[in-house]
């Protein structure tokens, strides 16, 4: 962050004792408590949205978030000098949830079922705007970039060593890509979307163990930039997976965050339904080879062949998970 980001903190009645860089921001300690200064992107019409939603998790939640504060003049981005835009919000002391303490995962995971017990404005959705694509048209576009991809690969006169393990894992890889795109017509499946549209869920848009930290207030989630009217079961399959491709889908791990969340609110058969058709979306194969796609290929890093050879390697491992877990076969 450029120094006259800290002049931000002039328009806002407190008191600032110290201020220390953190990754990409500013903690600052004042006479009101811990604050953390950020540069943000949120766009102006999103801003509304994002407001309706702290205050309902304020006004409702029994946990710590980090509620923007409103400058001097009531508004909640501030502009620096430069004319960049900043936040200022409520803080903690504490660390980020270690995704290697089974306990914190799971604190983490009966949160999130309390935030998606919160988290209902059926009315927003104009205020909101604009469409979003569907999984459904992500998961098309997504596949048709994964087969041009393999066009232009195969094309290829010179192969290198990423090329080469692209392509041996390319039909396997795209055989779970084109199924878990069909599974998604499912009639349960479908069920959630007219629920998303009658009550209005909304999610937090990034939820992972970075934007939980353990502090002395207790758990406390940070990051809801991305929030947005979704299928709440898209937060906990992002959880999920990044979980588990850490945790090499272990399965008695995964059984007990999905108990964990139904002790909360309940993970009936739709939902599980959707998050093994999400899980099943070889996601991190697709993002690796689109990053491929549009990036030079004159040098491709040794650590992004690893990345993809992982990717690979571990659809086996999941698999098992999925028919283990789900009874869902790929």
């Amino acid at each position: 962050m450029k120094d006259y980001g800290v002049s931000v903190l002039e328009q806002y009645e407190m008191e600032v004792f110290s201020t220390r860089r953190i990754r990409g921001a500013v903690l600052c300690d004042t006479d009101r408590g811990i604050f953390l200064l950020k540069e943000t992107h949120v766009a102006k019409g999103r801003l509304p949205v994002l407001l309706k939603v702290y205050a309902l998790l304020e006004e409702n939640g029994a946990w710590p978030v980090d509620t923007p504060l409103a400058n001097r003049e009531g508004e909640y981005v501030s502009c620096a000098e430069d004319g960049s835009s900043y936040m200022v919000k409520r803080w903690f002391s504490g660390r980020e949830c270690d995704i290697r303490r089974e306990a914190e995962l799971l604190e983490g995971v009966r949160l999130l079922a309390g935030l998606h017990r919160i988290m209902r404005l059926p009315n927003l959705a104009e205020v909101e705007g604009g469409s979003r694509e569907t999984l459904e048209e992500e998961y098309e576009r997504h596949n048709r970039e994964l087969r041009k991809v393999c066009s232009f690969v195969r094309k290829r006169s010179v192969k290198g060593e990423f090329e080469t393990v692209f392509l041996q894992g390319f039909e396997k890889m795209y055989l779970s890509a084109s199924s878990a795109a069909e599974a998604l017509s499912g009639e349960g499946i479908q069920k959630l979307y007219e629920e998303l549209q009658r009550e209005g869920t909304f999610i937090h848009g990034d939820y992972n163990y970075h934007n939980l930290l353990v502090s002395p207030q207790g758990m406390a989630v940070t990051g809801f930039e991305r929030t947005h009217q979704e299928l709440q079961m898209a937060d906990f399959y992002y959880f999920l997976r990044k979980t588990m491709e850490k945790c090499r889908y272990d399965e008695r791990l995964g059984y007990r965050m999905m108990r964990a969340y139904d002790e909360v609110l309940t993970l009936d058969k739709a939902k599980r339904d959707y998050l093994a058709v999400r899980l099943a979306y070889p996601e991190k194969f697709w993002k690796i080879v689109n990053m491929y796609y549009h990036s030079n290929k004159a040098w491709i890093p040794a650590k992004n062949v690893e990345k993809l050879q992982n990717a690979i390697a571990q659809s086996e491992e999941k698999r098992r998970f999925l028919e283990n877990l789900f009874s869902f076969h790929v």
